[in-house]
């Protein structure tokens, strides 16, 4: 008999074998995440420089939108102070 198989035949052997594979498999859980998190909070922080990013695109695209359509128009607004 090999000495594993002895090993495996005592109580207490059996007992704390389990116990180990308990911790670890726990151990290995909370490893796991932790790593989510760490992904979650990244992907977190790519969506809020996003929504930045668009809001900031959003504002010159309004402010294309209503700029003068030649030099004409440009001047005539800014003899009305409307520039």
């Amino acid at each position: 008999m090999g000495w594993i198989t002895v090993l495996l035949a005592s109580g207490p052997a059996r007992k704390a074998l389990g116990l180990l594979l308990a911790a670890l498999t726990i151990a290995l859980f909370l490893m796991n995440l932790r790593r989510a998190g760490e992904r979650t909070g990244r992907l977190a922080e790519r969506l809020s420089t996003s929504e930045k990013t668009h809001e900031v695109q959003r504002q010159m695209l309004d402010a294309a939108s209503r700029r003068p359509a030649d030099r004409d128009a440009l001047a005539q607004r800014m003899r009305d102070g409307r520039f």
